[in-house]
């Protein structure tokens, strides 16, 4: 982050773009695409923009490694997409399908589903694994959002 921005990755295109301080950043618009950089809700996301996003956005990613047959997964989701809406921009929220996407999950060793993996410029600084209700995962994602 630069003192005259931010950059946050777009989850339409993946383009980077550079938001202003002095804008508020949930009306931002991808300069590329034109949509909203922020939705209130978790993006789905595979390899090819994964390390795009993890590396490049200058504000913490909350990924969710997931699969479509786990029921912990499922009961997870509708938590997951409500501190979205809640915690946007301030956090990024991503899903990664593990069945998809089994060489993400192997690189970040992934034994069990939900994991929630919290990165910050690259690099993993936290992780919870298994289904949590709406207040834990709040106070989890609150505890780290001073980055």
């Amino acid at each position: 982050m630069s003192e005259m921005g931010r950059h946050i990755v777009c989850p339409h295109c993946a383009s980077i773009n550079r938001v202003p301080l002095s804008k508020p950043a949930k009306a931002a618009r991808c300069g590329r695409c034109k949509q909203a950089l922020f939705t209130g809700h978790p993006v789905s996301i595979g390899s090819a923009h994964f390390d795009q996003h993890i590396q490049r956005n200058d504000i913490p990613v909350v990924v969710d490694f997931w699969a479509e047959w786990c029921g912990p997964c499922k009961a997870m989701a509708p938590v997951f997409e409500q501190l979205s809406t809640e915690f946007e921009p301030e956090f990024r929220f991503l899903k990664v399908d593990t069945e998809a996407e089994q060489e993400l999950a192997a690189r970040y060793g992934i034994r069990s589903i939900p994991t929630m993996i919290l990165f910050w410029r690259g690099a993993e600084f936290a992780r919870r694994a298994g289904a949590v209700n709406t207040d834990t995962l709040r106070a989890w994602l609150r505890q780290h959002k001073t980055r």
